[in-house]
């Protein structure tokens, strides 16, 4: 009889080893979970649709059969902005309620072709732009688990799923990421094929993961996008040079949490890294407001059928985003484009040596309250610039909950970039 594993204590990783290994079954990890979110998502609400038996057949197929792929018996929890053929996809959004897509979409069609198990879908902001699903924080259930990806942070922070999708628009992984106290990896921007998610600005939207190891998020990532440079993590250079970025932004962090990323930033010296200041060129500090016109103008046309036939379906926080965006000329959603693209084409060298540049995942802990997801100000430039991020957990703030430190790399340098989050993580961590 082969021990039922404790899906809290074991990275993706670990699990994906054991289960090649033949020494744990995919339907005994499986069950794990299952047991896990019967017992805790009544209060989390990480969930919209879990299928218990459908992933039990996906478990016993893969148990009966030969060894599939690099995820072989792990679940995931898929997003429900993402097509699944088996499970209901509502876009977080009543208009979509009972939704039955034909086909799954493209990244889930890659998780199953690696041996996946799919467990069920995690809830979503409406259409992963505004108004918040129920999801509560598994860290203090009055804090918001940040967005879009609620579910899937919340999932991953309570222990329910070893590995889930997640999009980011503007701060959508690496927020609720920094809330509840998970790794979450954007990739560069294109990493993973988009086909089958629902977009709301196709310039910005990108797939990425949530998980509770840098090497457990590079994993999923890898896998999915045919890139083993990702998913096999290698360590980071000796004396890794880390450039601190405040941005122009920094004035939005709380002064709690400046405080505790600095003294993180102290501790990574402390064991051995070359720490320099960087300060991003002027211009650069109107990438959030090209940010900012770029989603809108995007949104209101990626949204166009949803507005034109169910707009008092729609809640007032979406409609107000789209009111704004409808009011961005395409002469500023040009020039916006332009914008990023040059800073973009400049980061390069902004960067200097440094390997990666440290900042604020988000403004602070996550708000107290569920109506509001928190603010993504930390993340605009960042996902404009295409760039590949990763949250990692760095501290506890005044309220005890999590406080996280964002990585980030140059466009297509995402390996290093996950080498350097490991790095640092592990440092953190022993802190």
């Amino acid at each position: 009889m082969l021990p039922i594993p404790d899906i809290g204590s074991l990275s993706a990783t670990r699990l994906a080893a054991r289960l090649q290994a033949r020494e744990l079954r995919a339907l005994d990890v499986v069950e794990a979970c299952l047991a896990r979110i019967a017992a805790r998502d009544p209060e989390i609400l990480a969930w919209t649709a879990i299928d218990a038996d459908y992933a039990r057949r996906q478990a016993h197929a893969l148990d009966s059969g030969p060894i599939r792929g690099p995820l072989h018996g792990i679940p995931i929890g898929v997003k429900d902005i993402m097509d699944t053929a088996a499970l209901p996809t509502g876009y977080g959004s009543p208009i979509y309620a009972g939704h039955q897509p034909d086909s799954d979409a493209a990244c889930v069609t890659a998780a199953l072709a690696a041996g996946a198990v799919v467990l069920g879908k995690t809830a979503s902001t409406e259409f992963a732009c505004q108004s918040p699903p129920a999801t509560v924080n598994p860290r203090n259930p009055a804090h918001t688990p940040g967005g879009s990806s609620s579910g899937s942070a919340a999932a991953i922070a309570d222990g329910m799923v070893p590995l889930a999708f997640g999009t980011q628009t503007a701060g959508s992984i690496i927020r609720p990421a920094s809330y509840c106290g998970v790794v979450g990896y954007k990739p560069t921007f294109g990493t993973i094929e988009r086909e089958g998610t629902k977009l709301v600005a196709q310039s910005l939207d990108t797939i990425g993961a949530l998980a509770r190891t840098v090497a457990d998020a590079a994993l999923l990532v890898g896998v999915i996008a045919g890139r083993p440079d990702i998913a096999n993590l290698q360590p980071a250079p000796d004396k890794l040079r880390i450039g601190f970025c405040r941005t122009s932004d920094w004035t939005a962090v709380a002064s709690d949490s400046a405080v505790l990323l600095e003294s993180a930033v102290a501790r990574l010296v402390a064991a051995g890294a070359r720490m320099t200041s960087v300060e991003l060129p002027s211009r650069y500090a109107g990438l959030g407001d090209a940010h900012a016109a770029i989603q809108g103008y995007e949104a209101v046309r990626n949204l166009a059928a949803e507005l034109a036939a169910h707009r008092r379906q729609l809640t007032p926080p979406l409609l107000a985003m789209l009111d704004e965006g409808s009011m961005v000329s395409a002469a500023r959603y040009e020039e916006s484009l332009r914008l990023v693209r040059a800073c973009r084409r400049e980061l390069a060298n902004v960067m200097g040596d440094c390997q990666v540049l440290l900042g604020a995942s988000a403004t602070s802990e996550a708000p107290e309250g569920l109506e509001f997801t928190g603010s993504p100000v930390m993340n605009r430039t960042w996902t404009a610039l295409h760039v590949p991020c990763v949250n990692v957990p760095a501290a506890r703030g005044p309220k005890g909950l999590p406080v996280g430190a964002q990585i980030i790399g140059r466009v297509g340098d995402d390996a290093r970039t996950l080498a350097a989050a490991d790095w640092i993580q592990r440092q953190l961590q022993q802190a």
